[in-house]
């Protein structure tokens, strides 16, 4: 005797109803404790409210990235060919966990999780990528980063002066230190004062792999790389770092600046070297279009010249918006 279908799906239905209730009785479990902590313990609040959401985002950027790595595969996209916020993403998640995959790996071993946790409450911005800072925190870290950076400014100059020394042509050699000298002096070049340079950076003495070392090593701040590294190693990662972003930068072109929003622009700055906390939007978007005008003429070969730039736009460009 055949039994009515409507035994073969009650038990379903039931599993799906306890599961309904257990999830719902979770939720509110959890909402009593966060109250809980809200109330009686504000500071740890705060740290619990970040991690929950930290991690949230966390998984919400490995599901986006698994996507765009499986369109890449499918459809034969290479990294250069990709929408602007996608390369973006593709970029900022594998910083992210370069710094974050140590950690994990530390905290493998029986009880050193809490060694970890007393580490990362003393050390967030050494050890926590920004999913797992609060928004205080993101912006007190980016000033500290920001001013690191900022440290080698002069001494990138410095080095750039120095080159000039090694230059056979007399035109290229008069207008790299002229501009030296204005930088020196405060002022903020023009794109054609930079593009008047480019072709310095192609070769000996400033190509991305024949500058001198040490100069190298004051460039590596600049994207918050080590300099602690042999001299093969500091070449290749300035050259990878440096061709990405001039990747991206054309992504962006053809994306549009305007499109971006404001957060997207201002960290779009961020990255290229300039302090955005610091400006309003229209600065932010100003100071974006001229590197763009001066990154979308250059070739690969020329790349080195991008890295410099980060030194050049943004070194006097406050002081010229406070003239």
């Amino acid at each position: 005797m055949q039994l009515p279908l409507c035994r073969y799906y009650s038990s379903s239905k039931s599993k799906l109803g306890i599961g309904q209730k257990l999830g719902s009785r979770l939720q509110v479990a959890n909402a009593k404790y966060e109250r809980f902590l809200q109330r009686h313990f504000p500071r740890f609040y705060v740290l619990y409210h970040t991690f929950t959401k930290g991690f949230r985002l966390l998984f919400q950027d490995v599901r986006e990235v698994k996507v765009i790595k499986t369109r890449m595969l499918t459809k034969g996209i290479e990294f250069k060919d990709l929408p602007y916020r996608d390369m973006e993403k593709l970029r900022q998640f594998r910083r992210d966990m370069t710094k974050a995959i140590p950690l994990l790996l530390i905290s493998i071993p029986p009880f050193a999780n809490y060694l970890v946790f007393v580490l990362m409450y003393f050390f967030p911005r050494q050890l926590l990528i920004p999913h797992f800072w609060t928004p205080q925190q993101q912006t007190d870290f980016q000033k500290v980063n920001h001013a690191h950076r900022a440290q080698q400014y002069w001494a990138v100059l410095k080095g750039l002066e120095s080159a000039g020394s090694h230059v056979k042509d007399g035109q290229l050699k008069r207008s790299l230190l002229d501009l030296c000298n204005k930088m020196q002096s405060g002022v903020h070049p023009n794109i054609s004062d930079i593009q008047a340079i480019r072709n310095l950076f192609s070769g000996p003495p400033l190509g991305i792999k024949r500058m001198n070392a040490n100069h190298m090593r004051h460039l590596c701040p600049l994207f918050f790389l080590t300099s602690y590294l042999p001299t093969p190693m500091i070449a290749s990662r300035l050259h990878r770092h440096t061709l990405e972003l001039l990747q991206l930068d054309r992504s962006l072109s053809r994306h549009g600046q305007h499109r971006l929003e404001d957060s997207e622009l201002r960290l779009a700055c961020y990255v290229r070297g300039l302090d955005s906390g610091g400006l309003d939007i229209n600065q932010c978007r100003e100071w974006l279009s001229q590197w763009l005008q001066l990154s979308s003429r250059l070739r690969e070969s020329e790349a080195s010249l991008l890295v410099h730039t980060m030194v050049l736009l943004s070194a006097n460009y406050l002081t010229r918006r406070n003239e």
